[in-house]
């Protein structure tokens, strides 16, 4: 099976190219508070380009009512990604994906949506997730990793938790919110190369 791949926090029309270039499934637009925040409008410009090619997700946490229709008015997402715990608290259109993000072990009873993104306390951050934690909830749903990764550890990420896909922000940037093309670039290169045991050295 492929892995699935995103590139999170975009903020500028090159991050999204090289994104676009790397045939990644989906690109992320952050809309919760952090340096890689954007109002909806200008994301909605810096995804044109992308629109028809990947996924482009709406990535908030606790967003109000308010904030979330303007979101879907002005930049209309392809996919949403915000805390589970935020879900029941917000009218949706029904035919939205939706990305819940889970941040600790959910209980052996707790019934889990199909696909779910596993992260840190803080999304962002560059501080890894649990990896033994998102291993036994692997097994129960199509998790996608995030938290801390980048393209030293991405390989040995894959290889203990075995997820359906991964997440990367700070991992790929130059600077705090602003995004490498190259580290994009080899962040994908060695993230599908170690999902499909390619024995290439990188």
């Amino acid at each position: 099976m492929t892995l699935w791949i995103k590139i999170c926090g975009m903020t500028t029309p090159e991050a999204v190219e090289a994104s676009l270039e790397a045939r990644v499934d989906a690109i992320g637009f952050v809309f919760a508070e952090s340096v890689r925040q954007l109002t909806p409008r200008q994301a909605a410009a810096l995804a044109a380009p992308a629109r028809g090619r990947v996924l482009c997700t709406a990535v908030t946490r606790h967003p109000t009512q308010r904030a979330l229709d303007e979101i879907m008015e002005v930049f209309k997402p392809d996919l949403l990604q915000t805390d589970a715990e935020d879900l029941p608290g917000l009218h949706l259109p029904p035919q939205l994906p939706l990305l819940p993000v889970f941040r600790q072990r959910p209980s052996e009873e707790q019934r889990l949506p199909v696909r779910l993104l596993f992260e840190g306390l803080t999304s962002g951050s560059g501080v890894p997730s649990d990896w033994g934690t998102a291993r036994t909830v692997a097994v129960r749903a199509e998790l996608i990793l995030a938290g801390g990764l980048n393209a030293t550890n991405v390989a040995a990420a894959i290889e203990e938790v075995r997820p359906f896909g991964v997440d990367v922000s700070s991992g790929v940037e130059e600077r705090r919110g602003i995004k490498s093309p190259a580290a994009i670039a080899r962040f994908v290169s060695v993230a599908r190369c170690s999902s499909s045991r390619c024995k290439e050295i990188l």
